[in-house]
């Protein structure tokens, strides 16, 4: 699927390589000499791997993580695989195993398998330690993968929905403060941006931090902002840009930003800003990650 000839249902070595973290080099030797499965080929005779073969190949990179023998574990039928993965899932707590995890549970389109690893880490980690540790690390993986084609739509959307209700259930628990010492921050994509999640996020973190929100939400015009920001006077605007404006038309919507709110201090973040080095206006800062807008919530809105 890095490919275009490929099918959504098929898998590149390359692709099976980085999702699984197996080195090409060594998948050919264990198909060589354990037998544990036989790619497809194109009538160009380019190997591929279907998504039966990608779920196997997930769940030997698991066990073999953790000391099972690929000897051995080229003898177990498929069943007896996926209990051993099963309960090697729900009884360890590295983050990149559970990772490992939510993957195939993508990929099976599992709700309930999904749940389940979600809501364990929750209840043993708390809800913003199994963000950052395990869905922010999780959703950067689905995201190169969502880039290079390597995941469908579906399985995309599926994942997406299900934090989804997960942040919106964490904000819902949060106590609206009415304290005047409170910060008030307006949060909001750009018109055409739908990629909501770490908005949503950030509206979390700034309402457990006891600080005030008037979220906006996603796709918002320009003229609608300033509209809202006359009648809040918010102290921070926070906006994240994922893939609208375009490229192209980055530089001006930020010194837009700049010349409409002067007040305000301007924060942004998302895949068209971290790492292209666009110029700022003067009260406007770049988050690159997400820890970077704990802490200023932490040390400048105290």
């Amino acid at each position: 699927m890095s490919n275009n000839q490929y099918s959504m249902s098929n898998y590149s070595i390359k692709d099976v390589e980085q999702l699984s973290g197996i080195k090409a080099h060594t998948l050919r030797i264990w198909e060589q000499r354990y037998d544990i499965l036989q790619p497809k080929r194109t009538d160009s005779n380019i190997r591929y791997y279907d998504d039966e073969d990608l779920k196997y190949i997930l769940n030997i990179s698991l066990l073999n993580k953790h000391g099972y023998k690929i000897s051995k574990i080229a003898k177990m039928p498929v069943s007896k695989l996926r209990e051993e993965v099963v309960s090697l899932t729900e009884k360890t707590t590295q983050y990149d195993d559970k990772i490992q995890a939510l993957t195939i549970c993508m990929l099976e389109l599992d709700e309930g398998k999904f749940e389940k690893i979600i809501s364990t880490s929750i209840l043993q980690n708390g809800f913003e330690t199994t963000m950052l540790n395990l869905i922010y690390p999780f959703l950067h993986r689905i995201g190169i993968l969502w880039q290079t084609g390597t995941i469908s739509p579906a399985q995309e959307h599926f994942i997406s929905y299900l934090i989804r209700q997960k942040v919106i259930v964490a904000i819902d628990g949060q106590v609206m403060n009415d304290s005047p010492d409170a910060k008030k921050f307006m949060l909001f994509l750009p018109e055409g941006e739908w990629h909501e999640l770490s908005l949503l996020f950030a509206n979390y973190l700034i309402r457990k931090r006891n600080h005030q929100v008037i979220y906006l939400g996603q796709t918002l015009p320009l003229e609608d902002l300033k509209q809202a920001y006359r009648i809040h006077k918010p102290d921070t605007l926070l906006c994240v840009i994922t893939s609208t404006p375009s490229y192209e038309q980055v530089q001006k919507y930020l010194f837009d930003l700049g010349d409409e709110f002067p007040e305000a201090t301007l924060l942004t973040t998302g895949g068209q800003l971290i790492g292209q080095g666009f110029d700022m206006p003067e009260n406007m800062y770049l988050l690159n990650k997400i820890e970077d807008l704990i802490d200023y919530i932490e040390e400048y809105a105290a």
